[in-house]
């Protein structure tokens, strides 16, 4: 059993280091018995194995390989497409074997025991089989890599290239052969391309949410969220502003951007931090009850339009995103109306909207909660997805107002100063809106040492789903960009849970908003932009994240006095 499991957990993706000389046959035909030997329900084995050994066969296949990850390349953002790049495919031509499985769903007949009005179980199957041969070829001392970059015309020429039949699908194509060792990590963990979610991440007891490992109380994600919330490593700090002091330039030179060295330092516990990248930007989407009482000229249907433009592609955010090499997606934790799935949009819908909160609470305690908790999810699969930097983004109509008041309620700032126009309201609507604000805090009387109470009151749900975002980024010492007034309301409410997640966070600008200058204040942020910017959407903090990486890849690139041979100054 030992042995099982030492295989288990040392079996990797194996792309580099193959040996030329051939598999034997006799292990070979082990390793295919013990794929042939995986669970199928009814016995019903779809699967077949083409054994490519022709180097002329598998060139082809290398150019073909090779030219789809190009144009997957060119559809990723910079950095991941840098990334890509460097995982290598020619195991291809270096292994001395390629073993492609595949499956038949048209095997067994009509009433095949498992796929009944479930055909995708047949390759689901055949999945099982890859396993198998995986596990048993690291056994036997082989490595194995899966090649995956085929879309469907590339499969349909791998098809031909292999003569498959037409209904015979590919399930995985393998490189086979022997290697001189083993890494100790997997290969795409050591690109920075993902790393593997802890299993307490994925086990839930009973009921979708209850957390836990076998044998464990069942752990509330927030709560266990914010206990993992730590301070910023301080030696660090201290070590990164020594060698900035260090480094040839004069003392200070870089101004503010050496205290972004320091913050980046802590936040990694290292006095050379890694450089953020690659980095994603999290488009939280809600929309407000208290739109009815009239805060904004804009309708509330521009929520849902303008995140079909979001994940078309099309909205300033996505510029800025493209110039950066930075990918976007969009969080639907409360758009009012019902959204079609596309590629980028995440459906996290708590509510359709938020209550009104002039006239009782915008959600309960369970929906705010609830939001949180899927603001921590996206923070912790963006950053098990290799990336280095998170930064905040948003839209609803109407947020501004559900922002001023959680600036209120977290600062004591009066709603006359935290109000702004935010889309741009004239001062009718100026005046209207502030007293909505200020009725809004006399009818709840929001306790700030209650955070959850706060967002339940006079919040809204992608200010839920940000401040959550905020702490689970925190919670993984991974460095926070906030974008401007509705990403510093929902920092203040992180920062209520556990103030060490103010470590955590750069503020991306000063938004032209007041209540965003009131966060960052409050927070004891300077924001590294003052560009009068108001749009939201994570526009300001994709600005700024320029700066982080220059910081960073200074501290690593840039030489010391002593290191360079240079004088340094001595006095004066």
């Amino acid at each position: 059993m030992t042995d099982f499991y030492d295989v288990l957990h040392s079996r990797r993706d194996v792309r580099t280091g193959f040996r030329p000389d051939p598999v034997d046959d006799d292990v070979l035909t082990r390793v295919l018995q013990a794929a042939h030997a995986a669970p199928s329900v009814g016995f019903s084995q779809p699967w077949d194995f083409v054994l490519v050994r022709d180097a002329g066969v598998r060139e082809r296949v290398h150019a073909l390989v090779s030219a789809q990850r190009d144009r997957y390349a060119a559809s990723l953002p910079a950095a991941r497409a840098e990334a890509l790049r460097a995982i290598r495919v020619e195991a291809i031509r270096e292994t001395p074997l390629n073993v492609v499985v595949t499956a038949d769903a048209t095997r067994g007949g009509r009433h095949t025991l498992g796929r009944h009005e479930r055909p995708e179980m047949g390759p689901y199957s055949a999945a099982l089989a890859v396993q198998n041969l995986w596990l048993a070829a690291r056994a036997e001392g082989l490595g194995v890599g899966w090649v995956s970059f085929f879309g469907d015309d590339g499969l349909t020429e791998l098809g031909a290239l292999l003569g498959l039949p037409a209904h015979v699908e590919v399930v995985a194509y393998l490189c086979v052969g022997h290697v001189d060792a083993f890494p100790d990590r997997p290969e795409l963990e050591q690109h920075g391309w993902a790393r593997r979610r802890p299993l307490d991440w994925a086990v839930h007891q009973d009921t979708w949410g209850a957390r836990g490992l076998p044998g464990a109380a069942p752990t509330a994600l927030l709560e266990s969220t914010v206990d993992a919330v730590a301070p910023v490593d301080g030696a660090a700090r201290s070590a990164a502003r020594d060698r900035l002091d260090r480094m040839t330039k004069p003392r200070g030179a870089l101004g503010r951007v050496e205290d972004v060295a320091v913050a980046l330092a802590g936040i990694a516990g290292a006095e050379v931090p890694p450089v953020p990248s690659p980095a994603a930007v999290a488009i939280f989407a809600g929309d407000h009850g208290v739109h009815a009482q009239g805060v904004t000229p804009w309708p509330q249907e521009v929520t849902a339009q303008m995140v079909a433009n979001f994940t078309a592609g099309g909205a300033v955010v996505n510029a800025f995103a493209r110039q950066l090499g930075a990918e976007v997606l969009v969080v639907d934790v409360g758009v009012a109306a019902e959204l079609d799935p596309v590629p980028g949009l995440l459906p996290r819908k708590v509510a359709r909207g938020t209550a009104d909160m002039t006239t009782g609470p915008a959600m309960t305690r369970e929906q705010a909660r609830t939001a949180l908790e899927h603001g921590i999810e996206v923070a912790r699969d963006l950053v098990a997805a290799g990336n280095r930097c998170l930064l905040t983004g948003d839209m609803g109509i109407a947020n501004t107002t559900a922002a001023a008041a959680l600036v209120c309620a977290f600062t004591g700032a009066d709603p006359a100063v935290a109000t702004g126009r935010g889309t741009g309201v004239d001062d009718e609507t100026l005046a209207r809106k502030t007293d909505v604000v200020r009725r809004a805090l006399e009818l709840h009387r929001p306790d700030p040492a209650d955070p959850l109470g706060v967002l339940a009151a006079v919040g809204g749900l992608e200010h839920a789903g940000l401040a959550g975002f905020v702490l689970g980024a925190a919670a993984l010492r991974t460095p926070v960009v906030l974008d401007g007034v509705i990403a510093g309301s929902a920092a203040l409410v992180a920062a209520a849970f556990a103030p060490d997640v103010v470590g955590y966070c750069l503020g991306g600008h000063r938004s032209a908003e007041p209540g965003g200058a009131l966060a960052l204040d409050h927070l004891g942020l300077a924001p590294l932009l003052e560009l009068d910017m108001r749009l939201g959407e994570g526009t300001g903090a994709l600005l700024a994240l320029p700066m982080l990486q220059g910081a960073a890849r200074a501290m690593a690139d840039v030489a010391t006095f002593d290191a360079a041979g240079v004088t340094d100054k001595t006095g004066g």
